[in-house]
């Protein structure tokens, strides 16, 4: 059973209730990220959200991790390209606890400067292993060359000159602008009593006040390129990518059967070629990320530097494949089947439940019953993925980013 409401200051509600368990999670969604940020700003979003698990005016650093210890609660958060959520999970009956600790966090964060200068080497040692994890930075290298102009390019985490530049002031005007009644979603799903969480929202966020500025969007121009950094790692990173849809799209259904259908999961296209009948890497897959302003599909793989070429020349024999000769019906009956599987047992998560909702909310304002979205992936048709796929796998709109073990620039093309 859904739930939803919006305060009078815009402050946005969002309950799914869950009886047969006996906790709740909790997330309160901001809708800020890296998108939001101007070149100097690269990396605030993300530095806010540690910030604020810094200590607030009623509580130390420690209070808050021990508050929610000792009820068995947990509470973290996350930054992306076009969201900040904070969130815990905890027993029905601590819910005002955690209510009041992530809206402490949030309203009163102290933002001490000496805490801002610790945190700043905190964060720079993330950047740090981040550039030391070569399959999680090559998917932001692929974004940053392919959308080389365009703020969804950079990295969330922002870069090592940006957050050792941001200040006391940087932080708390960028809260300002930002952090506004409009742009906060309070999403809750598990045990919960829909009027106690209205009243609870009530209680801390009723005060607030202000509006978000309003983004220009503009999409990105993707750029046809080739990046490859030098490293020493035992293997080649690979990605492959292209524009995709936005996540508005009419297509959106017919990009998550294509996903899972080329290369979302063992029985797909890219993993029984390439791994299971030539044995040539451990893992490969695709994957497609949706914003507001665009997509983008892509293909990623691990593999020796002596068959890099050979993995690349057989995704792309594979996308020429798929633009000549098209899914059979069967590939496609078993990447719906696939989907549905898989979105039902995620609900079995009430965090997942909660993020669904978090999401449904900021972009499409209201809730998408599960309902909707089984019928949306069941009416896709073949012709439906056959025309995405010419979309999506033109060699011809190809960026390619590569790390590995070069001495000099790699030889292979798709």
């Amino acid at each position: 059973m859904y739930y939803r409401e919006t305060l009078p200051n815009g402050v946005r509600i969002v309950a799914e209730r869950v009886e047969h368990v006996p906790s709740v999670s909790l997330g309160i969604w901001i809708g800020v990220g890296s998108r939001n940020e101007t070149d100097a700003q690269a990396g605030i979003s993300h530095f806010i959200e540690h910030m604020l698990f810094k200590g607030t005016r009623r509580r130390s650093a420690r209070d808050i991790a021990e508050e929610l210890d000792s009820v068995g609660g947990r509470m973290n958060a996350f930054t992306d390209k076009e969201y900040t959520c904070y969130y815990a999970k905890v027993l029905t009956e601590h819910l005002p606890l955690a209510f009041d600790l992530l809206a402490d966090m949030l309203l009163e964060p102290r933002l001490d400067p000496s805490d801002i200068e610790c945190e700043k080497n905190v964060v720079i040692e993330e950047i740090k292993r981040h550039e030391d994890t070569p399959e999680d930075l090559i998917h932001d290298v692929l974004a940053q060359n392919l959308w080389a102009d365009h703020p969804l390019g950079r990295p969330v985490l922002g870069t090592l000159d940006t957050v050792q530049g941001f200040t006391r002031e940087q932080i708390r005007d960028y809260m300002d602008q930002w952090y506004t009644a409009d742009s906060i979603v309070v999403a809750a799903a598990g045990n919960v009593d829909p009027q106690e969480l209205f009243k609870l929202a009530e209680r801390y966020f009723g005060g607030l006040d202000g509006t978000a500025p309003k983004l220009s969007l503009q999409p990105p121009k993707p750029r046809v390129c080739s990046c490859y950094l030098n490293r020493s790692t035992e293997q080649v990173h690979l990605c492959v990518g292209a524009p995709g849809i936005s996540h508005d799209s009419e297509d959106r259904y017919a990009m998550a059967v294509l996903d899972v259908a080329y290369g979302g999961g063992v029985s797909s296209r890219l993993f029984q070629e390439i791994r299971e009948s030539r044995g040539l890497v451990y893992s490969i897959g695709s994957y497609f990320t949706s914003y507001r302003e665009g997509g983008l599909f892509a293909v990623y793989a691990g593999t020796s530097s002596d068959t890099a070429g050979e993995v690349l020349r057989l995704v792309e024999a594979e996308e020429e494949r798929l633009r000549r000769e098209g899914f059979s019906q069967e590939e496609i009956d078993r990447a719906k089947s696939q989907i549905r599987g898989s979105m039902l047992l995620g609900l079995e998560s009430t965090s997942t439940r909660m993020t669904r909702l978090g999401r449904l909310e900021l972009y499409f304002g209201r809730i998408v019953p599960v309902e909707e979205v089984l019928a949306g992936i069941d009416a896709v048709t073949l012709d439906d993925v056959h025309r995405l796929c010419a979309q999506v796998l033109d060699s011809g709109r190809h960026a390619i980013a590569a790390i590995g073990p070069f001495e000099n620039p790699p030889d292979f093309s798709v």
